[in-house]
């Protein structure tokens, strides 16, 4: 997807989540994040943006979060100053990812054709999925998202965190998961997990049968297996075992080991 509309739409997600985090209290639960209140998801997003930054425009080679997390993240704010705080971390970090090299080269996650498409790319999926966080604690209906940018994220779920050897989806039996866009067209609205004793393979073509199809709109498939929605306006056909696997083992959580 192009960069310049992936940061446009880091800032407007960024700044919906502050609006929302404006509106509620601080203790509201978030239902779509266990165990989390509003401050909880916006001192995250406010840490994660700058986190981002500062491996951006300090180029750095390594993951910050070990040695320096309290230098480039500083001291959390208040409570009555928490929702600025987040817009200053949002507006930064968009302007260190529009200002960024094209032939910049910095730590990341996970490979990609360059640093600065791997961070724009991961910035503003990790808001959006965060906006979604945000309208859910407010009992709102979710915002849409752009079927491009949906099949984007899946990709990046799937080949990126999941083709990292830290994947927890794994499997001692061969089986085979189909995720199927319904509005996308031929070719590319299809993946399929493979799970194996060593992490999911994912392919785009049917290479055997698969056990279980999983299929519907691009973006409630997204936000399933993002675990931001549950399954069940997604038709589910075959072995449930697979959901279950997929429901189960798929989190990317932010205290994950780092491994490149």
């Amino acid at each position: 997807m192009n960069i310049g509309d992936q940061i446009n739409g880091l800032r407007t997600e960024g700044e919906r989540i502050a609006v929302a985090g404006g509106e509620l209290a601080l203790n509201a639960s978030v239902p779509t994040c266990p165990g989390w209140n509003v401050k909880d998801l916006l001192t995250h997003i406010g840490t994660v943006h700058r986190w981002a930054a500062a491996i951006v425009g300090e180029a750095l080679p390594y993951d910050p979060r070990k040695q320096e997390f309290q230098r480039i993240v500083g001291p959390l704010p208040h409570d009555d100053l928490l929702v600025d705080w987040v817009r200053e971390g949002l507006l930064r970090l968009a302007a260190t990812l529009e200002a960024a090299p094209s032939g910049l080269q910095c730590w990341q996650m996970f490979p990609s054709e360059s640093s600065r498409r791997f961070w724009v790319r991961r910035q503003a999926h990790e808001t959006t999925i965060h906006r979604v966080d945000a309208e859910q604690a407010r009992g709102d209906e979710i915002s849409p998202i752009c079927p491009e940018f949906a099949a984007d994220g899946i990709d990046e779920l799937l080949l990126g965190f999941h083709g990292r050897p830290s994947s927890r989806v794994r499997a001692l039996r061969p089986s085979v998961l189909h995720i199927h866009a319904t509005d996308l067209p031929p070719g590319r609205g299809d993946w399929y997990i493979h799970p194996t004793d060593t992490g999911p393979l994912v392919t785009f073509s049917e290479v055997e049968t698969p056990h279980c199809v999983i299929e519907g709109p691009v973006e409630l498939l997204y936000l399933a297996l993002w675990n931001r929605l549950p399954f069940d306006d997604l038709l589910v056909r075959g072995d449930p075992a697979l959901l279950h696997l997929w429901r189960n083992y798929s989190a990317v959580r932010w205290v994950d080991p780092v491994d490149v």
